[in-house]
């Protein structure tokens, strides 16, 4: 018969390479533009009908109200929709990506001067002068001898006279 099987260990499994995840679902950007250019109104579509249009599409505006408010204002700012009167338009006429001028650098011809050895000499190092320890300042007081204060004139006590004496 077969000999019997060894218990061996399972290969271990490879680990997985990580990926850049990649959005399935298109940016809130991308939603907006969808609403807007949608609408059949000639005024355009107000904030508040662009947030009930992402919701009965199944975006959560509650919880991504400042993300919409930010890709408006850069859909705004790119130029791609137009604000007139409080609601937004998709703009009929885009933007022209600006020409960038394209600035040639000049070939300059360097004469190229042959190399000897005699001109590659290396110049001499300056020799650096050893420092010298810091001296340890002295404070204030022992650089200006201070002036011994003269004794505070002490005033004469004066004999009191009597009235009998002022009298004399």
């Amino acid at each position: 018969m077969s000999s019997p099987v060894i218990g061996m260990p399972a290969a271990p499994l490879a680990k997985k390479k990580a990926r850049s995840k990649k959005k399935l679902d298109p940016s809130v950007s991308d939603l907006i533009l969808k609403v807007v250019s949608a609408s059949s109104q000639r005024s355009g579509v107000s904030l508040a009908a662009v947030k009930k249009a992402l919701k009965a599409g199944g975006y959560d505006v509650v919880k991504n109200k400042a993300r919409i408010a930010v890709a408006i204002k850069r859909l705004v700012s790119k130029k791609v929709l137009l604000r007139a009167k409080g609601s937004l338009k998709v703009n009929k006429k885009p933007p022209k990506p600006r020409k960038r001028k394209v600035v040639k650098k000049k070939k300059t011809k360097a004469k190229k001067k042959k190399v000897t050895k005699k001109a590659v000499k290396k110049s001499p190092k300056k020799k650096r002068k050893a420092k010298s320890p810091k001296k340890a300042k002295k404070p204030a007081a022992a650089k200006k001898a201070k002036k011994p204060k003269s004794p505070k004139k002490v005033k004469r006590a004066k004999p009191k006279r009597t009235k009998a004496a002022s009298k004399k």
